[in-house]
């Protein structure tokens, strides 16, 4: 299945059905006054997360989603019917843009949450409406409202515990098949994944899931290379992981192009907990190892571990003290005292 995180749809919700002007008309019942029916209410357009869905790709297809208009009034004080609803079926992590693309109008995070997109119109009053004292042969009714039209954006935010952050080719695929079942593409050259990828670990008795994106190159925050565009999959994570390639030149400068574009896309996303991981020192001699880990110590200004995706010597540690980053923020809430009064 094709992976797509953004798309463009058009909504309208129904309009409400036309207020009926209508006479009761019966054998020996002379004066039988007004009795037009209110026209039905058109239907609504709701957007709802559900589980089991992980891109946007059904809304490539159909952009357009259009709700039942309400019928129109009858006689005999005959109700029209109301307009079926139209629901969007977005997965979890969906946010709900405005036209703008930037006011975001709903975040739906939980399966089952539901949002409002377009009301649909109310139904116009029948004659019967207005029949008054002084009025006792009303003969006008009212035109249903008219739907809403909306243009809208849906952004696909995927929700992992943890997120791979690096450089092309610093091993986070390599990483990712290791300790999941996922089967990231894998290969020798710069921006083999070019899709994120999701994958569930476990380490000592404990699952979490972990999101892979293309790597990210100076200038990603303006546009440049693939990394900007989904960048927005690892802000609902709870740690990063920063994975860095032992056989660079400068580990250091690699970690700080890292660093400077997460600053620049979201100051909130540089803020989150980060794990740091020397990777590919299976490629490294020991000496090469202890440089490598000091300079990239000095850098990040915190503790540096070390590992290799293809042997796996130190993807137990990694993982460990990126459960130790998740696994406070999973610690069900204390209940709070009731306050019950005591006599």
């Amino acid at each position: 299945m094709k992976f797509l995180d953004l798309a463009k749809v058009y909504v309208r919700s129904g309009g409400g059905g036309a207020g009926c002007v209508s006479f009761r008309r019966e054998k020996f019942i002379e004066y039988g006054g007004p009795d037009g029916g209110d026209g039905g209410r058109g239907g609504d357009v709701w957007a709802e997360a559900v589980e089991g869905l992980n891109t946007l790709i059904d809304f490539r297809f159909q952009q357009h989603f259009f709700a039942k208009s309400g019928q129109h009034g009858m006689g005999s004080q005959r109700t029209g019917a109301s307009g079926d609803d139209v629901i969007l079926r977005v997965p979890v992590g969906t946010e709900i843009l405005d036209e703008d693309q930037e006011t975001v109008i709903a975040d739906l995070t939980t399966p089952g949450q539901r949002v409002l997109l377009a009301k649909g119109g109310n139904g116009g009053f029948g004659n019967l409406h207005f029949k008054s004292s002084t009025n006792r042969a009303p003969r006008n009714a009212n035109s249903g409202l008219p739907g809403i039209e909306r243009t809208l954006w849906l952004r696909l935010k995927l929700i992992a515990d943890a997120g791979l952050l690096g450089l092309p080719n610093a091993g986070k695929s390599t990483f990712l098949a290791a300790v999941s079942n996922a089967r990231p593409k894998i290969a020798d050259y710069p921006f083999t994944t070019l899709h994120p990828n999701l994958g569930v670990v476990g380490v000592d008795g404990h699952e979490f899931v972990i999101a892979d994106i293309p790597g990210l190159i100076e200038g990603a925050s303006e546009g440049r290379g693939l990394g900007d565009q989904f960048l927005g999959h690892v802000e609902r994570s709870r740690v990063l992981l920063h994975l860095v390639d032992g056989t660079a030149e400068d580990v250091a400068v690699d970690a700080r192009t890292i660093l400077t574009e997460l600053a620049a896309y979201s100051p909130a996303l540089a803020e989150k907990p980060r794990v740091t991981a020397l990777n590919k020192i299976d490629a490294l001699l020991p000496e090469e190892i202890a440089e490598k880990k000091a300079a990239l110590e000095a850098e990040t200004g915190g503790p540096v571990l070390l590992m290799s995706g293809v042997s796996r010597d130190g993807v137990t540690e990694v993982l460990r003290a990126l459960w130790g980053r998740i696994s406070p923020s999973r610690q069900p809430a204390p209940e709070k005292d009731s306050g019950s009064w005591q006599p």
